[in-house]
């Protein structure tokens, strides 16, 4: 489990991760922030399961804090420190899923007590936020691509990943599945239908995953319909896209954005498909490009180099004959071109 500790006073910030570290439980990563600011910036990029912060800050107070993890990040535990004389501010916090308080001066005891709780309450009905997180990204990407065995793949692996909830916490972790899954939809402009997201009438486990998956099909099936039966292949969308952008520098997120891909998922998609990276791939076209345009006479190698994006003819040189086993203008000699 992964912990962030948020809390305005530098002793206090280190008292408390110190505490943190000496539980029984080793946390896997401990990260801190000074406000609530730069607490949600770090919990943005580590999404970590548990958040511990106190309510008075500058910039941005604890209470603003558990608001805007509680709408971002649905399934953070929070847990809340507090002084007597703002407890009762804090009981505002239970609207924001804290269910967690600790008053000042917090102790070892107090601290690893709630620690205790939290553990025990995750293995009833706990699923780790960034498992969750990826599980959500690779659901729609598999919608989104319309890879139905992937797709069918993915929830089967969360059905075994529930399988230690009770109906009414699968109920409620499927319900916002599907909240969040129409969400990013929404965000990256592809509508899908409201349907996704209706309360579910089921009652039993079975149903439930049964009912959430025939949806997700529905979602693939209308988004194919929308497309009008045109759809191009991502990977060979990325791949042209590159090659006819070789004399500027593209960049990965670039591309996956033009192909409606997350970065991290293209990434791997792109290597699995092509069997070489973005990167690579990009070098081996603009090398492939340049030994076409090189058999042209009236062409400068200069030029030649610009053309396929390297400012620095050096470096250009060099990549083409680690490739080639040849420089450019040796390659150029080889024709019989001078």
């Amino acid at each position: 489990m992964r912990l962030m500790i948020v809390d305005d006073e530098p002793i206090i910030r280190s008292g408390l991760q110190k505490m943190a570290q000496s539980y029984a439980q080793k946390f896997e990563q401990i990260e801190t922030a000074e406000n609530g600011i730069v607490a949600l910036e770090r919990i943005a990029l580590s999404e970590p399961d548990l958040l511990l912060t106190d309510i008075r800050m500058p910039k941005m107070d604890g209470l603003e804090l558990c608001k805007q993890v509680h709408e971002r990040y649905p399934h953070m535990l929070m847990v809340v420190v507090s002084g007597y004389d703002d407890f009762d501010y804090a009981q505002k916090c239970l609207s924001y899923g804290v269910k967690h308080y600790l008053l000042k001066p917090v102790t070892p005891p107090d601290l690893h007590e709630a620690f205790d709780q939290i553990l025990k309450s995750r293995s009833q009905g706990y699923i780790p936020f960034s498992r969750y997180v990826d599980w959500l990204e690779r659901v729609e990407q598999s919608i989104w691509l319309q890879q139905k065995e992937e797709l069918s793949k993915h929830l089967a692996e969360w059905r075994e990943a529930c399988a230690h909830l009770s109906a009414w916490e699968l109920k409620d972790v499927l319900q916002d599945a599907a909240a969040m899954l129409y969400k990013r939809f929404q965000d990256k402009s592809r509508p899908i239908t409201p349907a996704l997201t209706k309360p579910f009438e089921v009652a039993t486990k079975a149903e439930l995953f049964r009912e959430f998956a025939d949806r997700l099909h529905k979602v693939v099936s209308d988004l194919l319909a929308a497309r009008r039966g045109f759809f191009k292949d991502p990977m060979e969308e990325a791949k042209a896209y590159i090659d006819s952008h070789l004399s500027v520098e593209v960049t990965l997120k670039e591309v996956a954005d033009m192909v409606g891909i997350t970065p991290t998922y293209f990434s791997t998609l792109f290597k699995r498909m092509t069997g070489d990276t973005f990167i690579s791939y990009r070098i081996h076209r603009r090398m492939d490009k340049a030994r076409e345009l090189l058999s042209l006479p009236h062409l400068r190698t200069v030029d030649i180099a610009a053309e396929v994006g390297y400012d620095d003819y050096p470096h250009f040189t060099k990549t083409f004959k680690k490739i080639f086993g040849l420089s450019p203008s040796d390659y150029r000699a080889k024709l019989g071109i001078k």
